[in-house]
């Protein structure tokens, strides 16, 4: 979603006080009209008219039923008007059915009981003025804005809020449609590029263009995305570890053609590095593309939105990192979050912790591992919220919590606890459990998972039990502490961790110019050291904790 600067975290944190009287979330416990079904497939038809900021069309929805239920509950924003809503039943017959809105939410009654294993196919005509993001893309919605020439540019966003802020659909992110279809109609000098692959663009005759996207893999709601613009577009292809080679292309304004003509080879080595240290690209059989947007940026899969002024470096314009960090914190998404997805927003951590732990790697990659300690270090962030708890988060709830800067130090330091070869293992574990079917990037090694999938898999991986660990860590929101006294020639190290949790963390001591870890038990440690000698305590700091002196 956004890099893991600081200055970065407070702008959303901002933004996220100033919404709070905005009752639009996403995400939460799900209701059981809801969780009765299972969408398999979305088709939109939307006419966007920028001079009026109007959207008008349609959604098709099939879905297979899981639970029997007689009503069904589809989310809108309320800023719509519904036409009217049909089912269509076999032999393409077309049936009226009635509904209830209560705020953003559509009750419809199907008139009786479906049955589980039967289908359902329902289309919403809709229109109307879809909420203007005041801060995109912390804060939701539509961003019509303008380029240098003055045509129009066009994005949306919606990970907090959910996608219902301009299309019906079920709005928890626990459900995935297998594919979708787009089909967008805008003036005819303008691009529309989306998710998913390029089938048609077709001229109307009428001054409008509609085109057709196919979304041919497993995609979460919230990363559907219009991005439209007079676009010029820079293809090139990749030559993925799978085997096959798949399309790139970066959708860029005219005007900044040749900025994206140098940023493009970045782009590639990005990818590629990706693809070394987790596995193949996740979606070859769509593409891979980055569009430019009016917003900083978000991961929409196969179409990340990227708007970082083509500049290395944090997005804030602070420290030149030798790298663009926000087009590879988005595409680190295209594997957390996208190829691997939280069920529910309490495992987000899983998102933009792993998401954000890719940019020290990759600096680590690029200049050394001092390089990695120092981008590891900016990394700020108060202990308070847990960032993996146990209970059901919506969208907004779930990113009070530093999911992204403890989510990078949480990683930080299981690398440092298990060593290299078992903490990368362990990673591309996560991201490809079966091994054996690498070639298989047609969707098909999309899943859903939680903490305790990645909790399983470090402890297959180390043959250790790591629950303690990750209960200090991510399942409450403070931090262990390591109390350290010096008395005379001796240090003296205990921890101290919330409710007494247990904690067998080792750290590092530079004695005498040299370093050497340390188990600490229950009842503290003491190390004698040399007179005149001044022991330090996990001297590159690889410890995500407090020291109390």
């Amino acid at each position: 979603m956004s890099h893991t600067r600081l200055s970065i975290l407070l702008l959303f944190f901002t933004s996220l006080l100033i919404a709070q009287s905005d009752p639009i979330d996403t995400g939460g416990p799900l209701m059981p009209e809801q969780a009765a079904y299972d969408v398999k497939y979305y088709g939109l038809e939307l006419s966007v008219q920028p001079d009026k900021k109007f959207i008008e069309g349609n959604l098709t929805m099939r879905a297979s039923i899981v639970q029997p239920t007689s009503m069904i509950v589809i989310d809108l924003d309320t800023t719509f008007t519904i036409h009217d809503i049909y089912e269509t039943r076999e032999g393409d017959m077309v049936i009226p059915v009635p509904h209830v809105r209560k705020k953003g939410k559509i009750w419809i009654n199907m008139k009786y009981t479906r049955q589980t294993g039967s289908s359902v196919t329902l289309t919403i005509n809709y229109s109307g003025k879809p909420r203007v993001a005041r801060r995109p893309p912390w804060d939701g919605g539509f961003t019509w804005s303008k380029t240098k020439s003055g045509a129009h540019w066009i994005a949306t966003t919606c990970q907090g809020e959910g996608a219902d802020l301009w299309w019906p659909n079920k709005d928890h992110v626990s459900d995935k449609p297998d594919r979708m279809d787009l089909l967008i109609t805008v003036p005819k000098d303008l691009v529309v590029a989306t998710n998913g692959k390029l089938r048609s663009n077709n001229n109307n005759g009428n001054g409008t263009i509609t085109w057709h996207w196919e979304v041919t893999t497993p995609i979460s709601n919230y990363n559907i995305a219009l991005n439209i613009a007079p676009y010029k577009v820079i293809e090139d292809k990749i030559q993925s570890v799978s085997g096959s080679s798949f399309p790139v292309y970066f959708y860029v304004l005219p005007e900044d053609y040749e900025k994206g003509k140098k940023l493009m080879p970045q782009i590639i080595d990005h990818v590629k590095w990706f693809e070394s240290i987790l596995g193949p690209y996740p979606f070859q059989k769509d593409k891979y593309g980055v569009a430019q947007t009016p917003h900083l940026g978000m991961e929409h899969q196969t179409i990340i939105a990227y708007g970082a002024g083509f500049k290395n470096g944090s997005m804030t314009g602070g420290k030149d990192w030798g790298f663009d960090a926000l087009h590879q914190h988005e595409l680190a998404h295209e594997w957390w979050g996208n190829l691997v997805t939280n069920s529910d927003w309490k495992d987000m951590w899983i998102h933009e912790g792993f998401g954000s732990y890719m940019q020290p790697l990759y600096a680590e990659h690029l200049n050394g591992k001092a390089a990695y300690h120092e981008y590891i270090n900016s990394m700020r962030f108060r202990n308070q919220y847990p960032i993996a708890p146990y209970s059901s988060k919506t969208g907004k709830e779930i990113y009070r919590a530093p999911i992204y800067t403890k989510g990078a130090w949480v990683l930080h330091t299981l690398r440092y606890l298990i060593g290299d070869e078992d903490f990368f293992k362990a990673l591309k574990t996560m991201a490809y459990p079966n091994t054996n079917n690498l070639d298989q990037v047609d969707g098909r090694q999309v899943r859903f998972v939680t903490t305790e999938d990645f909790i399983s898999i470090v402890e297959q991986i180390t043959g250790k039990d790591m629950h303690w660990f990750f209960d200090v860590y991510v399942r409450q929101g403070k931090a262990p502490v390591l109390i350290s006294n010096v008395e005379k020639n001796k240090l003296h190290l205990r921890w101290k961790t919330p409710n007494q949790l247990p904690f067998h963390m080792p750290v590092e001591v530079k004695i005498d110019g040299k370093i050497k870890r340390f188990e600490i038990p229950a009842e503290g440690l003491v190390i004698p050291f040399k007179k005149g000698d001044k022991p330090e305590v996990d001297p590159d700091r690889w410890v995500l904790m407090e020291v109390s002196k």
